[in-house]
Formats: C-alpha cells, structure tokens, sequence
C-alpha cells in the first residue's frame, strides 16, 4: 500500500506546484471505506483531478487515480468525460491501466440545490499492467448544495477489479457512503 500512498501524495504535489489551484475537494466514508479526492481546472473546460480511495470492504484494497477531462457546469448540468487512470494495491494483486468514463449531475428545476446523477469508469485488459486485467467502478449520488461553497451528499458505489493472481472480479468496494464537497 505504501506505493499507492507515495503515488498519491506525489500526485497532489505536482499538482499543487504546476500552479492548478484546487477548485474542488471531496471527502467520503462509508462503514468500510474512505476517499479522498481534489480537482481543479486547467483551462476552461478542462479539469485535472486524482484522489486516493482505502477499503477494507473484504479484503485490503487502496487504489489511486488521476483524471484528466473535459467539463461542463451550469444551473442545469455539471458533466465530465475523459480519460482515467487507476493504480491498485489490493490483498488480491496490483497494477494500474488507463480507462475511459465520466460523471453527470442533472439540478432538479423544482429544487435548484439538489442534483441528482453519478459516475463510470472502465479499464480494459489491453490498456492495463502488472497483474491487473481490468476493473469497473461505478457510483450514483444524491447531491444537496448546502451553501454556493459546500455540497453534502449521500450515494452508492461499487469497485470491481479482475487480477491475474486471482480467480474472477473481485468486488474491491461496495456500499452506501456520505460525503462532503467544497468548491472554491
């Protein structure tokens, strides 16, 4: 776990230090987890993020990302779309690959400060290394704007991964957590 950990915290340094200011920070647990995620945006429309998540759901799993994708947020929808990289350190194996996906939040007219939406993240084999085959996490969200700064939310996801060391997809993460997300 220690390189997904060394891995991360590089990440948000070189992050921080190329002069991308953190648009957004998002914090979530569950009984069985916790993420940790930061986002900020290159230029308009386009947004670099990364976050670390840690679960203890069956067995240990850490896995880390970065993303880079194209955005687009105003008083009816908040999209991205763009490429996704996922690095695993799990009881069941390791390894990394380069995916496809991206979220979609749509605001509710009648109720301006909720959204409702969620996200999807696809790594297949041929773009993967080490023991990882592929992986699939997907999530859905219940999002209420607390303040024009601070969105609290409740959701579900689940985080599946294929390994080379191991018989069939592993469910890495599953359940039910809240969390919080400050924009600045």
């Amino acid at each position: 776990m220690n390189n997904v950990y060394a891995w991360g915290a590089a990440l948000l340094t070189s992050f921080l230090a190329q002069g991308a200011f953190a648009a957004g920070l998002d914090l979530n647990l569950s009984s069985d987890a916790v993420q940790f995620e930061a986002a900020g945006e290159l230029a308009p429309g386009i947004a670099l993020g990364g976050g670390i998540l840690h679960s203890e759901y069956r067995e240990d799993a850490t896995m880390g990302h970065i993303q880079l994708l194209g955005v687009e947020r105003n008083s009816e929808v908040d999209i991205g779309v763009g490429a996704h990289w996922s690095q695993f350190d799990t009881d069941y194996g390791n390894g990394g690959g380069l995916g496809l996906g991206g979220y979609g939040y749509v605001y509710l007219p009648q109720a301006p400060a909720v959204s409702l939406g969620g996200y999807a993240f696809y790594t297949p084999s041929v773009v993967t290394t080490s023991d990882l085959d592929d992986s699939l996490e997907v999530g859905l969200r219940a999002r209420y704007a607390f303040t024009r700064n601070v969105d609290g939310y409740v959701g579900y996801r689940r985080l599946r991964a294929d390994f080379d060391t191991s018989p069939g997809n592993q469910t890495l993460d599953s359940g039910a957590h809240a969390g919080v997300r400050l924009t600045f």
